[in-house]
């Protein structure tokens, strides 16, 4: 299909002109950028057994897919890290809570005239 395009598109261009030769090799390969992680191998043979653990996008340095900071941080130390994080928005939101005037009085004190109408109410003039 491509090879049809790139025919019509050289015949459109004029010939086998400059113009017309660099349309239709940039119609073969995807208007010249490529595939997007380079090339598929198709496997031939069954793959290994954490061949999912590494990232290989077409580089020639594949990298693994998880950091390598397990060896280094303790399960001790991780769940530490993870409880200070949480108690520490649990916090954050408690004191939210506790200062939040808004709900202790939901809407606006309503103020009158001549000293908020207080000898109209029954006040002592």
């Amino acid at each position: 299909m491509a090879g049809r395009l790139s025919g019509v598109a050289s015949r459109i261009m004029g010939g086998n002109g400059v113009a017309a030769r660099s349309a239709a090799s940039a119609l073969r390969s995807r208007s010249g950028m490529g595939l997007p992680v380079g090339k598929h191998i198709v496997p031939d043979k069954p793959l290994p057994v954490h061949e999912d653990l590494i990232w290989d996008n077409g580089t020639p340095f594949p990298e693994p897919c998880l950091d390598r900071i397990a060896p280094t941080v303790g399960k001790y130390e991780a769940l530490a890290w993870l409880c200070g994080g949480l108690s520490f928005f649990a916090a954050l939101g408690l004191l939210a809570v506790w200062k939040d005037k808004a709900s202790k009085i939901p809407f606006a004190p309503k103020v009158y005239p001549y000293d908020n109408l207080r000898v109209e109410l029954g006040g002592e003039p």
